[in-house]
């Protein structure tokens, strides 16, 4: 139809909630889509508090560069701050030219319908009733197979009438949650598994960028098992956008705890160490918080004793957003976010090569603190420090 062209309707969810702080969130989440659909050949735009994408104008031709609307909705769906988001056909702001585009629709489909209009433009005429029954007349005589159902229909013709006219019948779910960058920033400890990669999501769904730091245990992992863990993190880049990856050397801690230390507290020794690294790196990258995988009583080093003496090194917020969740529910968001089917590749972290046969699962924070008075805690954890190298 002359005049018409597909566009992106993009809605956003609790953006509406931020009151005078609204234009912050929105000029974020509007910077955002400009970059998501900048390699589609298109161009995003504000228009009456609402958020649209699509293909460029040609310069002095006033025509259009060719675009793909269904995969550059595919891209948007997973930046975070979008509610939903449809593929519609924008129109003149003219009755004549939603009559023929509703009635080309209706030749084209078949089962129940209903049509359900929506005005910011009460000056457009007839109402939003009006368009409902008559709009839904001409589909009916345009394709007498048709039937309306306005409980449970088949399909919705939708209608919005803003700055132009929107046409549309499918709406995609977004991602939800708040615009990258606009909660600050913490560090990711990512390992290979399933559980850090969701972490990460979660706490950047929130609003929140992230850094990230892997623990390497060369010789004992291997190259694919970094590997691994810069694929885990060019997925999560995605939706999360841009994370420096960090890499810190970990086999020197990991060895002397092995000499100096009881066999029964090797991982919850290993996780301090953990945290006091990603805190230095977290400090260097002007993060505020750090972000990590564990789960209450999933595995002995995240039972409520160990996590107590885990956390009494940290010296900045740790963010578990996993603590409530099982396996069960930690997979299926793995797999919904992508990363599953990378973290179950079978390359061994740090933390499984030296598992203890019987680790503590109830470790006091004295016996612990007291283990760890036979190493050099300082020296080691400024050479893990020292000896990181950024992945991505």
């Amino acid at each position: 139809m002359p005049n018409a062209r597909e566009t992106l309707l993009i809605r956003y969810g609790e953006i509406y909630l931020k009151g005078q702080n609204r234009p912050f969130f929105m000029n974020k989440m509007l910077g955002q889509v400009r970059e998501a659909v900048r390699p589609f050949g298109a161009e995003a735009w504000l228009s009456d508090g609402h958020i649209y994408a699509g293909p460029k104008r040609r310069e002095g031709d006033g025509g259009t560069a060719a675009w793909d609307a269904r995969a550059c909705a595919e891209r948007v769906k997973r930046m975070f701050g979008i509610h939903s988001l449809s593929v519609a056909t924008e129109l003149p702001k003219d009755f004549e030219a939603l009559a023929g585009f509703a009635r080309e629709t209706a030749r084209a489909r078949s089962g129940s319908f209903k049509v359900r209009a929506r005005r910011s433009d009460k000056r457009f005429q007839p109402d939003s009733q009006g368009i409902n029954r008559e709009i839904g007349r001409m589909m009916l005589e345009a394709n007498p197979s048709l039937r309306v159902d306005v409980n449970s229909p088949d399909w919705t013709f939708y209608v919005e009438v803003r700055d132009n006219m929107y046409v549309y019948i499918d709406s995609i779910k977004g991602a939800g949650g708040m615009p990258r960058g606009t909660n600050g920033k913490a560090c990711l400890l990512l390992s290979g598994g399933i559980d850090s990669p969701v972490a990460g999501y979660m706490v950047a769904k929130r609003g929140v960028s992230l850094c990230a730091v892997y623990f390497d245990g060369f010789p004992y992992t291997s190259e694919r098992a970094r590997e691994k863990v810069v694929s885990l993190a060019r997925i999560l880049v995605e939706s999360c956008g841009p994370i420096r990856l960090f890499s810190a050397p970990f086999t020197p801690v990991q060895e002397a705890i092995r000499g100096g230390c009881p066999e029964a507290l090797t991982t919850v020794l290993m996780r301090r160490f953990m945290v006091r690294i990603a805190q230095r790196v977290a400090r260097r990258e002007d993060a505020d918080a750090l972000v990590t995988g564990e789960s209450v009583g999933q595995v002995a080093s995240q039972t409520m004793a160990a996590l107590v003496c885990t956390d009494n090194v940290a010296s900045m917020p740790v963010f578990r957003p996993l603590i409530g969740m099982d396996k069960i529910e930690i997979i299926q968001k793995a797999e919904e976010i992508g990363t599953y089917g990378t973290s179950i590749l079978p390359y061994e972290d740090c933390c499984s090569v030296f598992t203890p046969k019987h680790p503590a699962t109830r470790p006091g924070l004295r016996v612990v603190e007291e283990a760890e008075r036979g190493l050099d805690v300082e020296a080691l954890v400024e050479a893990g420090f020292r000896g990181i190298e950024r992945l991505l």
